[in-house]
C-alpha cells in the first residue's frame, strides 16, 4: 500500500470498485456512508482468497485449515486491540456489530450488576440501538431511563448531563458520533463526571470509529464497541471492547459450543474472556474482512482521512446553507462529515427519490434515532453522509440534484 503521504483521492476512490457503478444510469454518487461503507478491493479479495483457498472453521480443528483460521482470527483480535488501544486482546470480543455489542452489555453487565430504583442515564442523540435495550431493562428490572438533553445546535447539555448524574446512576450509555446530526459528543467530560458519580461508562462508537482514531484507555470508558460494515468491513461481524474485570463479572449473553469450560448434566462452567461471550461458529469469514478493513482505514492514516472529510463537511454546508428553505438540522461546531436537513414542504422520501433518479444516494427517514427527530418538531430529514472517498463534484451534484428537487416541487 502507498504511504498515506501519497495517496490521491483517485487513487483511493480506484481501490474502491462499487464507487465505478452507475445507478439509474448516472454515475452514482454514494453518499449514504453513516449506513454502511464501500468495501475496497483489499477485503473483497482477501475474504474471497480465504474462501476459495484457506477455509476451515476455527478452534475446533487439528489439521492444518484449521489451526491456520485460528491464527488469522486470534491476529485480527490483536489488531482490533491495538486499533482501540485495549490493554489486551482478551478485553476484544466478537459480536455481530454494535446493536448486539449494546444488547450483551444490558444482558450480561446490567442484568447482573443493577438493582431497583438505580437509574441509566443516555443522551437525546442516541441511536434506538442505544435506547431500546436500556429501555426493556428498565422496564424488566424497575430502573429509571434518564435522558441527557440536546440544544438547538445538537450539543449535549453538559450542565444538565451532570445534573441528572446522581448517586442511583449506575451506567451511562452514550454515542460517539451522532448518526443522525453528525455531533461529536465531548466523551472526555462526559465520562470523567459519569466516573465521578460512580457509573460505568458505555459507548456507542458505530459512526465515531470510521472517522477518528479512538484510544479507549485514553478515554478511561469501560466498554466501546463499533460495527465492522461501518468502517469498510464485512456485515455480521462487529467489535465490543471491554475492560477485563468487566468482562470477568459479567454473565454470558448466549449459551452454546466453545464458550464453557466444562459441561455436565448437573453444571456447566464458562470459558474466561472472550471466549465466555461467543458462543457458537464465529463469523470468521468477516473477522478476517474486518482485519483486512482495519489494515486498509490505517495505511490510509486518520490525519488524512480527516483532513478530506472535514473539507467535504465544509463545503457541504456551505453550498447546502445557500439553497433557498433548506434547513441544516444539527450544527454544532464539532461535527463527523454528516449534513442532515429538511427542505421546506418538501418530504425527505420525496427529495430521496428525485436525488436517486440522478445517481445520488442518501438517507431519507427518521435514521433510528426518532427522539432526536422529535427534538426539532420532525419525523425525518435527508441526510448526506460523506467517507474520505467522496469528492467535491459530488457535494456539487447533490447540490444540483437539491435544485431539480425543489423545482419539481416549485
Amino acid at each position: 500500500m502507498t504511504a498515506p503521504e501519497r495517496r490521491t483521492i483517485e487513487s483511493v476512490r480506484a481501490d474502491f470498485p462499487m464507487l465505478a457503478a452507475r445507478m439509474n444510469g448516472r454515475p452514482l454518487a454514494y453518499l449514504d456512508n453513516a449506513a454502511t461503507t464501500q468495501k475496497p478491493r483489499a477485503v473483497i479479495e482477501r475474504m474471497s482468497r480465504f474462501l476459495s483457498s484457506e477455509y476451515a472453521t476455527v478452534h475446533r480443528g487439528i489439521y492444518t485449515f484449521s489451526q491456520e483460521s485460528t491464527r488469522l482470527c486470534d491476529e485480527v483480535r490483536e489488531k482490533c486491540r491495538a486499533f482501540l488501544n485495549a490493554a489486551r486482546p482478551e478485553e476484544i470480543v466478537f459480536v455481530r456489530g454494535a446493536t448486539e455489542a449494546i444488547n450483551l452489555v444490558a444482558h450480561g453487565y446490567g442484568r447482573r450488576a443493577l438493582r431497583e430504583g438505580d437509574e441509566v442515564l443516555i443522551t437525546e442523540l442516541e441511536h434506538h440501538s442505544n435506547i431500546v435495550p436500556w429501555q426493556r431493562l428498565c422496564q424488566e428490572r424497575g430502573l429509571r431511563l434518564r435522558v441527557a438533553p440536546v440544544n438547538d445546535a445538537g450539543e449535549v447539555l453538559l450542565e444538565e448531563y451532570r445534573r441528572l448524574l446522581g448517586p442511583r446512576t449506575y451506567l451511562v450509555a452514550v454515542t460517539q458520533v451522532s448518526n443522525a446530526l453528525g455531533t461529536v459528543t465531548p466523551l472526555p467530560e462526559m465520562i470523567k463526571m459519569a466516573h465521578h458519580a460512580g457509573a460505568v461508562v458505555l459507548v456507542d462508537g458505530a459512526q465515531g470509529a470510521p472517522h477518528r482514531a479512538t484510544d479507549v484507555r485514553a478515554l478511561d470508558c469501560d466498554f466501546y464497541c463499533f460495527s465492522g460494515h461501518k468502517i469498510y468491513g464485512p456485515t455480521g461481524i462487529g467489535v465490543l471492547y471491554g475492560k477485563m474485570k468487566h468482562l470477568e463479572a459479567m454473565d454470558p449473553y448466549q449459551s452454546g459450543g466453545d464458550m464453557i469450560e466444562s459441561v455436565s448434566f448437573e453444571e456447566t462452567t464458562y470459558a474466561p474472556p472472550p471466549a465466555k461471550f461467543e458462543a457458537g461458529t464465529p463469523a470468521f469469514v468477516e473477522i478476517i474482512g474486518l482485519g483486512e478493513a482495519l489494515d486498509y482505514v490505517s495505511s490510509l492514516g486518520w490525519e488524512w482521512i480527516g483532513a478530506q472529510e472535514e473539507a467535504l463537511l465544509r463545503l457541504a454546508t456551505e453550498r447546502l446553507s445557500r439553497i433557498p428553505g433548506l434547513r441544516i438540522i444539527g450544527q454544532a461546531p464539532h461535527k463527523a462529515a454528516v449534513v442532515s436537513f429538511d427542505l421546506e414542504g418538501i418530504h425527505p422520501h420525496d427529495v430521496g427519490t428525485i436525488l436517486n433518479e440522478e445517481g445520488i444516494a442518501v438517507r431519507a427517514g427518521n435514521h433510528c434515532a426518532q427522539p432526536v427527530m422529535r427534538r426539532y418538531g420532525l419525523t425525518a430529514t435527508t441526510r448526506a453522509s460523506f467517507a474520505y472517498y467522496n469528492t467535491a463534484e459530488e457535494v456539487e451534484a447533490l447540490v444540483r440534484g437539491i435544485e431539480r428537487v425543489r423545482g419539481v416541487f416549485a
